[in-house]
């Protein structure tokens, strides 16, 4: 399974970014392999608008089954839950920790969006 954690930095130390659609870059980790990719989202980052819609299909473009994040919002929810893609939402500090929270199933699924469109 691959999993889209979002992240600002480049190995499994670091911080767990809040941010879904705005997130520094993706983790993309897989659970069969127990290796990862870091995918740079510099380009939806910086977005005036569509950051949340960007973001969801560029990681269902890398084949995420999965999204790990602190929050999403309304239109990102909708286009990962189009694509089948899991949302599991998170205040872990690292991508590791995050990691072993979904691991031990500690996590629960969302079911909707948790935060207004436009939330920085």
């Amino acid at each position: 399974m691959k999993i889209a954690l979002t992240t600002s930095g480049n190995d499994m130390s670091a911080a767990l970014d809040s941010r879904f659609g705005r997130a520094a870059r993706f983790l993309m980790y897989d659970t069969d392999s127990d290796s990862f990719t870091v995918i740079d989202n510099a380009q939806n980052l910086n977005a005036p608008q569509g950051a949340g819609i960007q973001s969801a299909r560029l990681v269902s473009d890398a084949g995420a089954e999965a999204v790990i994040t602190g929050h999403c919002g309304p239109k990102a929810f909708q286009v990962l839950k189009q694509a089948g893609i899991a949302i599991y939402q998170t205040s872990a500090p690292t991508v590791q920790a995050a990691l072993d929270l979904f691991k031990k199933n500690e996590m629960q699924e969302l079911t909707d969006a948790d935060v207004n469109s436009h939330w920085l």
